[in-house]
C-alpha cells in the first residue's frame, strides 16, 4: 500500500504540472492574439494592404470577436461530452492553422473570414483551459487557479506589444509566429496533457451528458442569470477600457504619451489584481470578494472622470482600476468552476465566457459612440462606473456555494 501510494504521488504531481503549464501557455496564446490585430491595424491602413479602410478594419476586428464568442458558447457542451483534453487540443489546432494563413489572404473578405474561423478555435481555448485548471485544484483553491491562469492572458498581450514594436512593417511575422507556436503547443498537449480527472470520474460514475438547457433548470437558473449578467458587464469593462482608455485620457487633457502609458499601468494593475484576488477569494469566499472587487471598481472608475493634476495620483487610480476591474471579471469564472458539478461545468463556463464576449463587442462600440459624440470624457467613465454597479448587483443575486455543492463538484471520492 505504501509503495503504491508513494509511486502514485509523483505521477499525480507530473500530471498536475503538465496541466498547469500547458493551460497557462494556451491562455498566453489567446492573450497574444487579443492585441495582435490592434497592433497591426495602423500598419495595414498606412500601407493600404488589400485596399483596407478603417471601416474594413473595424469589421475584421468585430468578426474576430464574434468568432471568439461563438466558440466559447459552443465548446462547453462538447467539452462535457467529449472531454476537456480533446477539445482543447482541437481548438488550439484550429486557431493555429487559420492564423498561419491570415497573411496569405488575397482580399479583405478572405482576411475577415480567416479571422472569424480562427476566433472560433480561440474562443474555445480559455473556458476549457480554466475548467481543466480548476478541476486540477482542490475546491478551496479554485479561485486562485482561475486568476493565476489569467495572468498569462495579459502576459501574452504584453509579448505581442513588444514584438509589434520590433517587426514594424513586417506584420506577417506576428501571425506566422503565433500559428507555428500554437501547433507546437498542440503537439506537446497531445503527448503530455492528461484528461481532467474530474471528467473521467464523472464519466466512470455514469454522470449523464447534459445539454445547455440543463443550465435553465431551477437548480441552476438563478446562478446562471447572475453569472451571465456579471460576465457580460465584466468583459464590457475589460475590452472597453483596453480599447479606449488612451483616447479618453487624451480627451481629458492629458498629453498623448501620458495617455498611452496609462494603458500599461492599467494592465500591470490587472496582473497584480489577478494574483491578489485569487488568494483573497479562496480565503474569504468567492461571492463576497467579487462583490467587493466590483464595488471598488465603481469608485475607481468614477474617480477617473475627474481631471487630476498629479501624475502620481493619476497612476495610482489607474493602477487600482486595473487591480479591481480585471480580476472582478475573472472571479466570476472562479465562481462558475466552484459552483457547478463536473458534469455541467464546461457547459456553464463556456456559456459565461460566450455571453461575456458579447459585452466585449458592446463595450468598445458604446464607448466609441461617446467619443465620436465628443463626450467621451467624462461620460465614458460614468458609463463604465454604471456598468460596474450592474456587475455588483448581478453578483449579489448569486447563491453562496454550499458544502454540498463542493462535495458534488469533487465527486464521490470527496
Amino acid at each position: 500500500m505504501t509503495s503504491a501510494t508513494t509511486s502514485g504521488a509523483p505521477a499525480r504531481t507530473g500530471r498536475s504540472t503538465w496541466t498547469v503549464l500547458l493551460c497557462w501557455i494556451t491562455v498566453l496564446l489567446e492573450g497574444y492574439d487579443l492585441v495582435v490585430l490592434g497592433a497591426i491595424i495602423p500598419t495595414l491602413l498606412k500601407t493600404q494592404h488589400l485596399g483596407m479602410t478603417a471601416g474594413d478594419a473595424t469589421t475584421i476586428a468585430t468578426l474576430s470577436l464574434v468568432g471568439v464568442a461563438i466558440g466559447a458558447v459552443c465548446v462547453g457542451p462538447l467539452a462535457d461530452r467529449l472531454g476537456r483534453r480533446r477539445l482543447l487540443i482541437g481548438s488550439v489546432v484550429l486557431f493555429s492553422l487559420f492564423t498561419l494563413v491570415v497573411p496569405l489572404a488575397n482580399s479583405v473578405t478572405m482576411f475577415a473570414a480567416l479571422r472569424l474561423v480562427a476566433g472560433l478555435g480561440l474562443g474555445a481555448c480559455m473556458p476549457v483551459s480554466l475548467t481543466m485548471m480548476a478541476e486540477n485544484m482542490p475546491a478551496d483553491r479554485r479561485a486562485r487557479a482561475s486568476t493565476l491562469t489569467m495572468t498569462r492572458y495579459h502576459t501574452g498581450a504584453v509579448i505581442t506589444s513588444l514584438l509589434a514594436l520590433q517587426v514594424t512593417d513586417d506584420w506577417e511575422i506576428l501571425f506566422y509566429l503565433l500559428g507555428v507556436v500554437g501547433l507546437v503547443v498542440a503537439v506537446v498537449q497531445w503527448f503530455k496533457l492528461p484528461e481532467s480527472e474530474a471528467f473521467v470520474r464523472a464519466q466512470r460514475d455514469g454522470a449523464r451528458r447534459v445539454p445547455f438547457t440543463e443550465l435553465l433548470k431551477p437548480a441552476y437558473l438563478r446562478a446562471g442569470m447572475g453569472i451571465w449578467v456579471a460576465s457580460f458587464m465584466g468583459l464590457l469593462l475589460v475590452y472597453g477600457l483596453n480599447t479606449w482608455l488612451p483616447k479618453l485620457m487624451n480627451d481629458a487633457g492629458y498629453p498623448v504619451p501620458t495617455a498611452v502609458t496609462q494603458l500599461l499601468v492599467l494592465n500591470v494593475g490587472g496582473v497584480v489584481g489577478l494574483v491578489l484576488g485569487g488568494f483573497v477569494a479562496d480565503r474569504r469566499g468567492i461571492k463576497g470578494t467579487t462583490m467587493g472587487w466590483f464595488a471598488v471598481s465603481v469608485a475607481m472608475l468614477a474617480c477617473l472622470s475627474v481631471r487630476m493634476e498629479s501624475d502620481l495620483m493619476l497612476n495610482a487610480v489607474v493602477f487600482l482600476t486595473g487591480v479591481f476591474v480585471f480580476s472582478a471579471q475573472v472571479l466570476v469564472y472562479a465562481y462558475v468552476t466552484n459552483f457547478y458539478p463536473a458534469s455541467v461545468r464546461g457547459t456553464a463556463l463556456g456559456s459565461a465566457s460566450g455571453i461575456g464576449r458579447i459585452g466585449s463587442i458592446v463595450g468598445p462600440s458604446i464607448t466609441g459612440a461617446l467619443v465620436s459624440s465628443g463626450i467621451g470624457h467624462p461620460w465614458g467613465f460614468y458609463f463604465f462606473a454604471a456598468v460596474a454597479v450592474l456587475g455588483f448587483l448581478a453578483v449579489a443575486t448569486l447563491p453562496r456555494t454550499s458544502a454540498g455543492d463542493r462535495a458534488e463538484a469533487l465527486g464521490p471520492a470527496a
